[in-house]
């Protein structure tokens, strides 16, 4: 016994009008453009399935064809949504073709037979499925692991629309056995399941949205717009371990502005915090991409670089050339603008902490020496031994059920 298709087509409306309303409404109040997209889509969809399927026998041809192409509309703002939602322009010649294309069809193929009528329309949906689907496929960045589902569902979609269209259509050639059979039944409960899996789909992504950008205002300096130590410090981990992976040697740069506490004192706390950020983008500048830099005190800068201890004090005599040349100028007059910099490097494996170390104290010897200038750490405090013990251990480490010599128990 097949359930009543007209049924199933208004609760799908209904349940599309009230996710729709609530995304809309949650959009306003987050101001994320894209759930007022997907919200508005979700309500058009609604009523170009509801209003034909509750009046199909007062309306005239023409409001019939304006809401279907109105369904297609809403398919397109669904796709349009996935690119505001990724920072992209919105498409608007993608977002009516489908409605143009269907008024095309029905205006130049005879009414009969309906069924390759419905098939033309499920594969317009199933065209802006796989259109959102590739969308949110290219801007997977590293989070594919998460998006997986983002980009299964509207791909799923597509063919479970086409499927029972196009397998109707050619198995069932009567247009009234067509409308009448097992695949409009399930074309009307797909629908249902996929506006509820949709909106799943969306507040996950807008949650992992959210939790991402709080978790990179954790990381950033406010001021400056680098690392601020925690960030930094989680950043170089990861570098490090990749380049100790890999057999390569890694070099750790401390910045401290000279005489800091005095321009604050001089020129203001105002004037010191564009100083602050005038050193952060000659730094950023001078850096290559691979790098990374952080600040790691009130005047107190860190860079990681994956090189050479040679290419190291290269880079940092750059910056400190470049930040000596910036010719600051204030009311009160110029403003001198130095910094002195510790360079510390070491083989594949070198722990952060004691690059750091080593780095501080070659910077005090920079400042000691007489500021503006560059030092180099001449050797790394007693160090290693951890990841000497980590490395080591995997070869040493004696297989279960073997004394150390290698002889069984």
């Amino acid at each position: 016994m097949l359930l009543d298709t007209r049924t199933l087509y208004l609760v799908a409306a209904m349940v599309a009008a009230m996710l729709g309303a609530m995304l809309l409404l949650f959009g306003k109040q987050e101001s994320i453009p894209a759930l007022k997209w997907w919200g508005s889509a979700y309500l058009l969809g609604a009523a170009s399935v509801a209003i034909p399927t509750l009046a199909s026998n007062a309306l005239g041809e023409w409001p019939a064809l304006a809401l279907n192409a109105a369904g297609y509309a809403a398919c397109g703002m669904v796709w349009n949504a996935s690119r505001v939602f990724h920072g992209r322009r919105t498409n608007l010649p993608g977002l009516f073709f489908g409605a143009f294309a269907w008024i095309a069809t029905v205006m130049t193929l005879p009414a009969e037979p309906a069924a390759l009528r419905l098939t033309i329309g499920a594969g317009i949906v199933a065209i802006y499925a796989a259109l959102t689907a590739t969308q949110l496929w290219s801007d997977r960045r590293r989070t594919l692991q998460k998006r997986w589902l983002a980009v299964a569902v509207p791909m799923l979609h597509g063919f479970v629309l086409m499927l029972p269209i196009l397998l109707g259509y050619l198995l069932l050639q009567d247009d009234e056995k067509f409308s009448g059979s097992i695949w409009t039944t399930i074309f009307a409960i797909e629908l249902v399941l996929y506006a509820v899996g949709t909106v799943f789909i969306i507040f996950m992504l807008v949650s992992e949205r959210t939790v991402t950008a709080n978790r990179t205002l954790a990381s950033i300096d406010p001021l400056t717009g680098v690392f601020n130590r925690r960030g930094f410090a989680e950043a170089t981990s990861r570098v490090i371990e990749r380049e100790a992976c890999a057999g390569r040697p890694i070099t750790m740069l401390i910045f401290d502005l000279d005489h800091f506490k005095l321009i604050n004192d001089r020129f203001g706390h105002p004037a010191g915090d564009e100083i602050l950020k005038l050193f952060a983008v000659i730094l950023v500048n001078t850096l290559r991409i691979a790098d990374l830099s952080g600040r790691i005190g009130g005047e107190e800068f860190a860079a990681l670089l994956p090189c050479s201890l040679e290419e190291g004090v290269i880079t940092a005599g750059r910056v400190r050339e470049a930040f000596a040349n910036s010719g600051i100028v204030v009311e009160d007059g110029p403003v001198d603008t130095t910094v002195s910099v510790g360079v510390a490097g070491g083989p594949a494996g070198t722990e952060l902490e004691v690059l750091l170390v080593a780095a501080d104290a070659a910077l005090y010897k920079a400042k000691r020496g007489g500021r503006n200038r560059v030092e180099v750490a001449k050797e790394l405090p007693l160090s290693l031994e951890t990841w000497r013990r980590r490395t080591a251990g995997f070869s040493r480490q004696p297989r279960p059920g073997l004394n150390p010599s290698g002889v069984g128990r």
